[in-house]
């Protein structure tokens, strides 16, 4: 019963000690160039400045309005694979009810883009 079990779990074993080699061995094979901006801290793409923002600052809408295109994208994804697994199943129903929830995605898709959400400066 168990052995067929034995497979998946070498698999496990052989994947965590190529992770663990991976890791180990990458500080003593890799380049060593080091310079200012590689160890400045990263707040996507915004200079980190010394000082604290009082109020805590402004955030650019460009990172909200970016979150929202891929919660938009991500969830597309999610219905996108169940019918693509039951695609038979489902006929010309399934069809025509995934076209409409294409149409409706790319609709929102060219609209942002239209709207220049796409564009980051």
């Amino acid at each position: 019963m168990l052995q067929s079990y034995v497979p998946i779990l070498l698999l496990f074993v052989l994947a965590a000690l190529f992770a663990l080699f991976s890791v180990t061995i990458a500080p003593y094979v890799g380049p060593r160039r080091y310079n200012k901006a590689k160890l400045d801290a990263y707040e996507c793409g915004i200079e980190p400045s010394p000082q604290p923002v009082v109020g805590g600052g402004r955030m650019p809408v460009a990172y909200y309005l970016t979150a929202m295109l891929f919660i938009l994208f991500d969830i597309e994804m999610v219905f996108l694979y169940p019918f693509a697994v039951s695609a038979d199943a489902l006929g010309l129903f399934g069809l025509v009810e995934i076209a409409l929830f294409i149409a409706t995605v790319g609709f929102a898709y060219a609209y942002v883009w239209r709207r220049g959400g796409l564009d980051w400066n």
